[in-house]
């Protein structure tokens, strides 16, 4: 699943990255990111050699949800060479995420 990671800068990260990386942008007092947690856990499953998953606390990087233009939580920014390429706002079931991504990485 997602691993919590420090990193220097959110941009590092993502440069670092040598495959896509879709950032869970969420708050823990929001019930629709908790309902995030498994579905994640499913689409990393399937797709964990295509694809990297990283969850980032609204709450804890204020600057990186206001850069991104967070508005709704949870919202999903798909990221290939450091670039937005996607973005999903609310629950998506597993199935249809994956199908979704595929398209993108």
């Amino acid at each position: 699943m997602a691993t919590k990671k420090q990193f220097n800068s959110f941009e590092e990260m993502l440069s670092a990255a040598d495959v896509p990386v879709l950032v869970d942008f969420y708050a823990d007092w929001c019930g629709p990111c908790q309902m995030m947690v498994p579905i994640l856990e499913q689409v990393n499953a399937q797709l964990q050699d295509r694809l990297r998953i990283v969850k980032i606390d609204t709450e804890k990087y204020t600057a990186l949800a206001t850069q991104y233009e967070i508005n709704a939580l949870p919202t999903l920014v798909l990221f290939k060479q450091g670039q937005p390429v996607e973005r999903i706002e609310g629950v998506m079931q597993a199935e249809q995420l994956v199908q979704h991504l595929k398209n993108f990485i």
